[in-house]
């Protein structure tokens, strides 16, 4: 079992609209709501990869009820959210059919008591027990210690169970200091960790402040992986064009499956690279095209590079 932890969970919204106009008022043309937050990304990827997933985080009030109803339609994911007073946040995306730019809306979510953060650790310690991975994500909610990714770290290293830390801000910085097996974050927040905007230069930084591997989100130049084992660049063979929601949590999917079921790093970054290339053509954002995965997957381009860390 693969466990997925999402502390500020989140019930999606998105608006359609013809056109998106500042100071205007808009008829929606279609509306979806579904379970979101970092962490239930990456288990709804997973679990269309066929793996067993339980997530785990916070959710209370009505927000929090939809969110656990909507669980219930995701095929292969066990809930095991911790109850808690304050109500789950909304996200609310506004996609310009126009342009096929997204605006988002994120709230700041419930603020946790110090029982109920005392909960929840109890649960992730015996949710450990049967996993083979754990994969931290997203933001912290209200109340949470600033410094709780890198307890959690701790926690599932000492219980033997690999650690992907992706979140950002002061909880990355944070976070990293546990020592968590693969840290995935993005360009952006890989410069605000380390203060360095060339890739190479910031990934050696933050496997100095204690990743055993950094797997860095670049955008339209593909994935760069700084391991114990080598460096590599993995790309799709062309730029694709798409919505981009979501395309991390994919990464992470792609690591996580790939690292439980014992591939090599160079197999492991051509998965999440080709997962994360569909997510951007898929129809709805976070979700993968299966059909363009496959087709991808074969043609992903990792190329080694020299001087390793």
């Amino acid at each position: 079992m693969i466990l997925t932890v999402t502390l500020n969970t989140a019930l999606d919204i998105t608006y359609r609209v013809p056109s998106l106009r500042p100071h205007a008022s808009h008829r929606v043309s279609d509306v979806t709501e579904r379970p979101g937050g970092k962490g239930i990304n990456v288990a709804r990827v997973l679990a269309a990869l066929g793996h067993e997933v339980t997530v785990t985080g916070f959710a209370g009030g009505t927000t929090g009820r939809i969110l656990r109803d909507r669980l219930t339609e995701v095929p292969g994911v066990r809930d095991a959210l911790v109850p808690v007073s304050g109500a789950t946040r909304r996200t609310v995306a506004v996609v310009d059919g126009r342009s096929g730019g997204t605006t988002q809306l994120n709230e700041p979510g419930p603020t946790i008591t110090v029982a109920e953060w005392s909960a929840f650790q109890g649960a992730y310690q015996d949710l450990l027990a049967s996993a083979s991975a754990v994969a931290l994500c997203g933001s912290l909610p209200p109340g949470v210690p600033v410094g709780a990714y890198a307890g959690l770290v701790r926690t599932a290293r000492a219980a033997g169970v690999p650690v992907l830390l992706d979140t950002s801000g002061a909880a990355l910085r944070r976070g990293v200091a546990g020592r968590p097996d693969i840290l995935k974050p993005n360009a952006e927040e890989l410069a605000e960790l380390t203060g360095f905007h060339e890739p190479l230069r910031a990934t050696q930084d933050a496997r100095r402040r204690g990743a055993g591997a950094v797997v860095a989100s670049l955008g339209a130049q593909g994935l760069l992986a700084l391991t114990p084992e080598g460096r590599w660049r993995a790309a799709p063979p062309a730029p694709l064009h798409g919505n981009p929601t979501g395309a991390g949590d994919s990464v992470v999917a792609g690591l996580l499956s790939a690292l439980v079921e014992h591939r090599p790093w160079p197999d492991r970054l051509s998965r999440a690279a080709a997962l994360s290339a569909a997510t951007v053509l898929s129809p709805t954002a976070g979700e993968f095209d299966h059909p363009a995965y496959e087709n991808l997957l074969p043609r992903i381009t990792v190329t080694p590079e020299a001087n390793a860390a």
